[in-house]
């Protein structure tokens, strides 16, 4: 069983089906259980700092993790730095098995980065990964040396989406750990302007783009673009144009006065 704490409406889900692989998640908002139930995904609504972790004792083969970025978010009034000594203080203490988190917090939703230890501490999963907004790749590190005392490999760091093919220059961090293997971050296969063949023949591809991923600008596959106004613009007003103009030629008026 894979297990997803704080799960949302299923991107880790999309993923792992990409993969042919389920889990099942755990996830506190009806809509966000509703709208993942609705694409063919399991999900316990319930809150992960309160649900036990007996139930899945000697159950869990993975248990991946995106606590709520909030707190932590440079678009949010970031009060999570005002709690990060106490979430690294929480996290030793929910490691030597003290679980309590009662103690003053800026921002409530800040301790829950902490609950990844108390899960990994009980049911021991083969695997982990972990992935928040780049601030609390602090953490993470503090986290990684904490599993690795508990035999797992980890890692910890920084990812941009779009080294990956994503056509967004988006960052997060990450934590990888393994009981049975040596971990490392995945090899990037784009970069910036991409890059020239190496000794052995490997390169790197440039960013992609939105427009490329969204087909616009392709002869073959026209796109429509929206201005502010809502009126049609770019290639999709171009290849409106082209046909306007072909089907003038074809009636034999080009609309050019005598």
């Amino acid at each position: 069983m894979i297990l997803d704490l704080f799960a949302g409406p299923g991107g880790w889900s999309e993923g792992l089906s990409s993969l042919g692989l389920t889990e099942i998640g755990i996830e506190w908002d009806s809509a966000a259980c509703r709208t993942a139930k609705a694409a063919g995904h399991l999900r316990i609504q319930a809150d992960v700092a309160t649900y036990p972790t007996e139930p899945f004792v000697g159950k869990v083969t993975g248990l991946i993790a995106s606590p709520p970025c909030q707190a932590w978010s440079m678009a949010g009034n970031r009060k999570g730095e005002l709690d990060r000594i106490n979430c690294h203080t929480l996290a030793d203490a929910m490691a030597a098995g003290a679980d309590s988190i009662d103690v003053q917090w800026e921002d409530g939703r800040s301790s829950l980065v902490c609950q990844p230890i108390r899960w990994v501490r009980d049911i021991k999963p083969e695997w982990v990964a972990l992935e928040q907004v780049p601030p609390v790749v602090g953490l993470w590190e503090h986290f990684a040396r904490i599993f690795n005392s508990w035999g797992y490999n980890a890692w910890a760091g920084v990812l941009n989406a779009a080294n990956y093919g994503v056509p967004q220059t988006r960052q997060r961090a990450f934590l990888l750990a393994s009981l049975t293997r040596k971990v490392a971050p995945p090899a990037p296969t784009h970069c910036k302007g991409g890059s020239e063949s190496d000794l052995f023949g490997s390169s790197l591809e440039p960013w992609v783009s939105m427009a490329s991923a969204l087909g616009w600008g392709m002869t073959d596959r026209p796109g429509l673009s929206i201005t502010h106004a809502g009126q049609d613009g770019g290639s999709g007003a171009r290849a409106s144009i082209e046909r306007e103009r072909e089907r003038k030629l074809a009636s034999g008026c080009t609309g050019d006065a005598a």
